[in-house]
């Protein structure tokens, strides 16, 4: 007998009902434990976050520009980064698992992208160039809005980041509101191509892993005493004779490439060319550049530093410099100027007669002050700006105006700090980010703990520090082992250069690099582990 008029569901139809709530029920505790704490990498300055969530179908996603935007489909800046993208996001899944069913919820459809000044597209980025960014991640259409490129570019690093998987592989995000910006301007990762070459590939990998952690600055040390890989068109003999081969040198055209894909995400190339000292591979290829060491009155047969006494020392420099200056886009060119050895400058006759002539006693600071003050007016005269190490302020050279000072000896580096900005002139550190001395766990601690402005001084003092490198140096570094020392070690320091001073929690900061890390090996960085644990990718390979 049927019962009418009761409400009553026939019980086919309340089976389904009760089968249907329960895989909503089933879906809503998922998507509540798939929903990641935010693991942002660097933080932002501000992120604002809410429950309510957004799906992503990689068919019917796109980048866009906003109608009102000052860059368009003409910026191949931008167009390439929405490609880049577009692949962090959905590449990895869509390679490994296809396409991930659009759950039913709020579709995001489109992040509008607006640049409001001139947007810099075809220009490179240096030390002045506006990162800032806002981000409002709300359905259907989300928007990032910066002044410049440069601050779009670290936009979608960070919507990238947003974005993770439910437990039904749908691709998700909750609505955000992020406002963001640098706490300094330079902030660098140091690669040394000489006591080790780095080919190509492996310097582009580096650069992606840096666009990742929202690094600017490439210090490329380029050449040492061990080769010379840097091929001059002025002076090729310097790379045919001065490089470990003919295979270990890089091109015009490497270099001009290495260039172009940092400028594309919005990365600096400052190159060093260390002198006095360092420069053992420059005499191979450049006769009369070094200085000839004596035993007593005859000479020994070895060579020293580049010999600061000769008019065709000069001479070289200026046009290999000016060269220099043509290849490199950067303002600033880094000098070096460390560790130089006086020894042979000491042994030499002619040197001690010069010595004497300029009233330098037996002082050879005063002799290295000289060279260094020489060179760096050739910098200044071809409208490039220097940066130093250390010791050339220390040795009380006659420094140019601004000529930046970076401090790298870690034996109390926070008094030289004190010292150079007291003096007038802006400060990169990188003493207590030596990526090279490795030790057994979990050292990035150390490097996060640092904080740039802990030093005595005043305000204004502290607004000369400009920020920061970490340097990893390649006596027992080559490509085989460059990524996994450098990552994620040198992202510690990434956020200690980026995010705000009070973002200093290390709990935090573990749980949200070890995601960081398992989200750079699914970009193809091979960076090492942070401590035990897993990646929630590998059992989807």
């Amino acid at each position: 007998m049927e019962h009418r008029g009761l409400g009553w569901p026939r019980l086919p139809r309340l089976l389904e009902l009760l089968a249907a709530l329960a895989v909503q029920a089933v879906r809503a505790s998922a998507i509540a434990a798939a929903s990641p704490d935010l693991s942002l990498w660097p933080m932002p300055l501000s992120v604002q976050t809410t429950p309510r969530v957004l799906h992503l179908s990689p068919d019917n996603f796109f980048f866009g520009h906003s109608s009102t935007s000052k860059a368009g489909p003409t910026c191949s800046l931008l167009q390439e980064a929405f490609r880049r993208y577009y692949d962090y996001i959905f590449g990895f899944y869509k390679w490994h698992h296809g396409s991930a069913d659009l759950r039913v919820g709020v579709e995001l459809q489109q992040l509008q992208v607006s640049v409001v000044l001139d947007p810099e597209c075809d220009t490179f980025p240096k030390i002045s160039s506006d990162e800032s960014y806002t981000l409002l991640v709300k359905g259907p259409v989300a928007s990032l809005t910066a002044n410049r490129v440069w601050g779009v570019l670290r936009g979608l690093e960070t919507f990238s980041q947003l974005i993770y998987q439910d437990f039904y592989g749908t691709f998700t995000v909750n609505e955000s509101n992020i406002v963001d910006s640098p706490r300094f301007p330079h902030r660098g990762i140091l690669i040394d191509t000489s006591r080790h070459f780095l080919s190509i590939k492996s310097i582009f990998k580096t650069l992606d892993a840096m666009a990742f952690n929202k690094f600017n600055v490439l210090h490329w040390h380029i050449v040492d005493d061990p080769s010379f890989p840097y091929q001059s068109i002025t002076f090729p003999g310097l790379s045919e004779k001065g490089s470990y081969s003919s295979s270990h040198v890089y091109t015009p055209n490497d270099v001009r490439m290495v260039i172009e894909y940092a400028r594309l995400r919005g990365i600096r190339i400052v190159p060093e060319f260390d002198s006095p000292g360092h420069t053992q591979s420059w005499g191979a290829g450049q006769k009369d550049l070094l200085t000839p060491c004596y035993n007593g009155k005859d000479p020994s047969g070895a060579f020293g530093p580049i010999n600061p006494i000769w008019n065709t020392t000069y001479s070289f420099l200026s046009k290999f410099f000016k060269e220099i200056s043509t290849v490199f886009p950067d303002e600033f060119i880094h000098l070096g100027g460390d560790e130089v050895d006086f020894d042979c400058w000491a042994s030499n006759p002619e040197i001690q007669d010069f010595m004497r002539d300029k009233g330098f006693g037996r002082n050879f600071k005063k002799l290295e002050s000289f060279y260094m003050q020489v060179v760096l007016d050739m910098i200044s005269a071809i409208n490039k700006s220097s940066i130093v190490w250390q010791e050339v302020f220390d040795d009380a050279s006659k420094l140019t105006p601004g000529t930046v000072i970076q401090v790298w000896k870690v034996e109390d580096y926070t008094r030289e700090q004190s010292k150079v900005t007291e003096a007038g002139f802006p400060v990169i550190l990188s003493a207590p980010w030596y990526l090279d001395w490795i030790s057994y766990g979990q050292d990035w601690k150390k490097y996060y703990a640092v904080d740039p402005l802990s030093f005595e001084g005043s305000q204004e003092q502290k607004k000369l520090v400009i920020g920061g490198e970490a340097c990893l140096w390649g006596e027992y570094v080559d490509a085989t082992n460059l990524t996994p020392r450098l990552w994620p070690r040198a992202s510690a320091v990434g956020e200690r250069l980026w995010s705000h001073k009070d973002v200093r929690g290390l709990e935090d900061a573990y749980r949200r690099l070890t995601v960081h890390r398992c989200r750079m090996l699914r970009r193809g960085i091979a960076a090492e582990p942070v401590f035990t644990g897993y990646c929630d990718h590998e059992d989807r390979m």
